[in-house]
């Protein structure tokens, strides 16, 4: 009898050993390739000051779907469209989070905006927000006035400049923060220039403001990766987060205040004009799944403000960069433009579905160029299994626009700047085609989008319509550098600097 328990307990423990080698063998192999980490650091050594970049050469090793660790987190990486249609599409609401970071807390008031929110009630209220209320078709077409009184102001400072040096960016992110100043705020909370200080903040404070919320949103903080150093702030990147949180947050302060001011004087008359008369009606309302504070209210500005800012100046930017290294696309576009639009009058909104090479150099310019090279990361809500391969509960998870860009499975010499791959294709840039993402795809896709593509669309075509453009004299073609500054936005390093002359009749600069 004992014999026959001891054989019994040796065959239940041969049996519980098989059963675990095998369970870790099936375990083994469903973990993503990717690099052995180190100990505490894990990957990050392999990361340079262009994140994107660094990741597109590890992918070349280890494929389209591959895990690193950023210090002591997961993370993985899809780098192709059908990794990227994986956790955007198919899996898209397991994946529709955020992970914890410093810029989060620090940057958006506790995650108060909806770039940052983690999914749930508060997200879903704020993109519905979004959606329905601010960035409807019919308050676009309301704005479109701003838009064309703006574009006027752009022209006519090109035109008094003509024959000198033009910094392209400085004048584009002028325009578009004055448009989005106007429809978010109800008009321009910063001095001009050329004019004396009126208000809050100059115009060139503001822009350093946010081009400090750009970098500082996609900087890779060491503190977010090895927790327990966070407190040291090695890098100093949370010392700066909680200036520039004091500095907005000073500016928002008044905005709110100033229309605050405005609701009360009107009393019941009062209609709002500007989406923080809208948000700070919303505030009011008792209906609301979930209350929005003051917090909520500036982390909504600070989403509409610096979103629809960096990101329209910074496309056209690149666009007029690569067309200036290839003169023969200008040609193209123009004689498009004489033949559609003619040459008494300026290019409208309107006009732009008539114009299909301009459409395809906008989008040639998000494909090489995409603002966002990396889409925000995503954060795992569950266990999920992706193209055979477990990803855990809590994992990082980013998707790298910029190399589904040059994959040469889906493009043709993708190194190469060539608007007519898109002629006579569907291909838009609306979510739905993965292997062309700049604003993203499902729940958390970029709610403006329809804003940025019109004043891209019209900048592009105006800039292009009414001005020849030329390199300074001491200037190539192949001078123009194309290197990159990364952060949530990914700009030009170096700014791209032009002469320009007018090509219209010199009534139309009026």
């Amino acid at each position: 009898m004992e014999s026959l328990s001891c054989f019994l307990l040796a065959m239940a423990l041969l049996v519980a050993i098989l059963l675990l080698s095998k369970f870790l063998t099936n375990h083994q192999q469903s973990l993503l390739p990717g690099p052995k980490p180190w100990p505490i650091i894990g990957n990050l050594n392999l990361i340079g000051p262009l994140p994107h970049q660094s990741l597109h050469e590890l992918a070349k090793q280890y494929g389209e779907l591959m895990q690193l660790k950023f210090g002591l987190l997961t993370v993985v990486v899809a780098s192709s469209s059908e990794m990227a249609k994986q956790f955007l599409k198919t899996h898209d609401q397991v994946f529709a989070s955020r992970p914890v970071t410093a810029a989060g807390k620090y940057t958006t008031y506790n995650y108060c905006n909806v770039t940052w929110a983690p999914y749930g009630p508060y997200w879903r209220q704020g993109r519905k927000i979004y959606l329905t209320e601010l960035f409807s078709s019919k308050r676009l077409d309301s704005y479109e006035y701003i838009r064309v009184e703006e574009r006027r102001e752009l022209i006519s400072r090109l035109h008094a400049l003509s024959g000198t040096l033009v910094t392209l960016k400085d004048h584009l992110s002028r325009t578009t923060l004055s448009i989005v100043s106007r429809i978010v705020l109800g008009k321009k909370y910063f001095s001009e220039p050329e004019a004396r200080q009126t208000e809050v903040v100059k115009l060139e404070e503001f822009q350093e403001m946010l081009d400090e919320l750009f970098l500082l949103n996609g900087v890779l903080n060491i503190g977010d990766w090895i927790p327990w150093i966070d407190f040291l702030d090695l890098q100093g990147y949370v010392k700066r987060m909680k200036a520039l949180s004091k500095k907005l947050n000073r500016f928002y302060d008044h905005v709110i205040d100033e229309h605050q001011a405005r609701r009360q004087a009107a009393g019941k008359d009062f209609v709002a004009k500007d989406m923080v008369d809208l948000l700070l009606e919303l505030a009011d309302d008792p209906n609301l799944e979930v209350k929005i504070n003051s917090d909520g209210i500036k982390g909504f500005m600070q989403d509409l403000v610096a979103g629809g800012t960096d990101t329209s100046a910074t496309t056209v930017e690149w666009a007029m960069s690569e067309l200036m290294k290839q003169p023969h696309l200008i040609k193209k576009a123009t004689e498009e433009l004489d033949k559609v639009i003619g040459r008494d009058r300026w290019v409208e909104e309107r006009d732009f579905p008539q114009l299909p090479y301009l459409a395809a150099i906008l989008k040639e310019t998000m494909r090489l160029h995409p603002v966002a090279v990396l889409l925000a990361p995503h954060a795992a809500l569950e266990d999920c299994k992706v193209a055979g391969y477990d990803i855990y509960k809590g994992t990082t998870v980013f998707i790298n626009v910029w190399s589904i860009g040059r994959d040469p499975q889906i493009w043709e010499d993708p190194e190469k700047f060539m608007p007519e791959r898109f002629l006579g294709k569907v291909t838009d840039v609306k979510g739905q085609h993965f292997e062309l993402l700049p604003f993203g795809s499902g729940r958390r896709m970029c709610p403006g989008y329809t804003l940025a593509l019109k004043m891209m669309g019209s900048s592009l075509a105006n800039l292009l319509h009414g001005f020849n453009w030329k390199l300074p004299d001491n200037m190539e073609i192949e001078d123009i550098s194309m290197d990159e500054v990364y952060g949530l936005a990914t700009p030009r390093k170096f700014p791209l600097v032009a002469i320009t002359e007018p090509r219209l009749p010199l009534h139309l600069y009026q």
